[in-house]
């Protein structure tokens, strides 16, 4: 009657991640949004201003560029119809990118992570619960790291690439094209550098859909990192400490003059700002709602019951 029962039984489905997915979705609308940017910008190319090489290349670069919020000032809307539309474009596209980088990075952090893991999650699911609690902190600690290296492995890799580029394409001498490189990435963008030519500006279009993005994403991940490390030295303090008197009483939820195994683990948790007070009540909630005989306990009878 229980297997009976947990196969009709509606339940709530699990998430699920879909890096994967997410990357082909984002990466559809972005190329739809960017064509849709480079189709207005096409109908409205005489009321922009600036040096001119072709006209879709230089719509793609004008989109990429404003959409990375980076703005070099060789090309600038002149109208209110263009200016309205560099407006809504930034605030709408900028989104998409995000979306698309942060579904590619976790895409790639689970495939390393799964290669990474596989043996040792074999052997941890053949272990206690606390070998296993053990391996899911690691796996948080890994993931953490790989994600800080991997974000500043791609800002390098983005810089290099787009030094050689300005070199050899902009002609630029190394300093400049370290310098236009650098201020590219970080989206400062000051105007005194920019990309004139054709194959240049068809560069940038790729180039800085990726860099800038990579750039925002390291710092996000760099800061993710100090976080969690302040956050283990946190628990590590707590768990170190001696239960006092008033810990004792504040950790006797039941008020029944003794302190259970699971009392302690909601007193730890709550110390180390794990869980709130409000989660505590709301798991409250939903096992007073099954436990139908008010009793302290959910039984098997309890569970047919609510089901039903």
């Amino acid at each position: 009657m229980a297997v009976l029962n947990d196969i009709v039984r509606s339940s709530i489905p699990k998430p699920q991640s879909g890096s994967q997915s997410i990357v082909r979705q984002a990466f559809l609308l972005l190329v739809l949004y960017l064509a849709l940017g480079v189709v207005i910008f096409w109908f409205n190319r005489h009321n922009f201003l600036g040096n001119e090489t072709h006209p879709v290349v230089d719509a793609l670069y004008f989109c990429v560029v404003t959409m990375c919020t980076i703005g070099y000032g060789d090309i600038i809307p002149n109208s209110v119809a263009t200016k309205l539309f560099s407006i809504l474009f930034v605030l709408v596209g900028f989104g998409f990118i995000d979306i698309l980088l942060s579904a590619m990075v976790c895409y790639v952090l689970d495939l390393q992570e799964s290669y990474l893991l596989r043996t040792v999650e074999h052997e941890g699911q053949k272990k206690d619960s606390a070998r296993s609690y053990i391996i899911d902190v690691k796996k948080g600690r890994m993931r953490i790291r790989m994600k800080v290296g991997l974000a500043l492995g791609v800002v390098v890799l983005c810089i290099g690439i787009g030094v050689g580029v300005m070199h050899f394409v902009e002609s630029l001498v190394w300093l400049d094209a370290f310098y236009l490189s650098v201020m590219s990435v970080t989206t400062v963008g000051y105007g005194d550098r920019a990309f004139k030519t054709m194959s240049g500006r068809i560069f940038a279009a790729i180039w800085l859909l990726v860099s800038t993005l990579a750039v925002a994403r390291a710092f996000l991940y760099l800061a993710e990192a100090r976080v969690d490390k302040r956050h283990r030295s946190m628990a590590k303090w707590v768990l170190g400490q001696d239960m006092t008197v008033s810990e004792f009483l504040a950790a006797d939820i039941d008020n029944n003059g003794f302190v259970s195994k699971s009392e302690f683990v909601i007193y730890k948790l709550k110390e180390m700002g794990k869980v709130s007070e409000k989660d505590i009540m709301q798991i409250s909630e939903t096992f007073d709602r099954l436990d139908a005989g008010n009793c302290g306990r959910i039984t098997l009878a309890d569970l047919m019951e609510h089901n039903h």
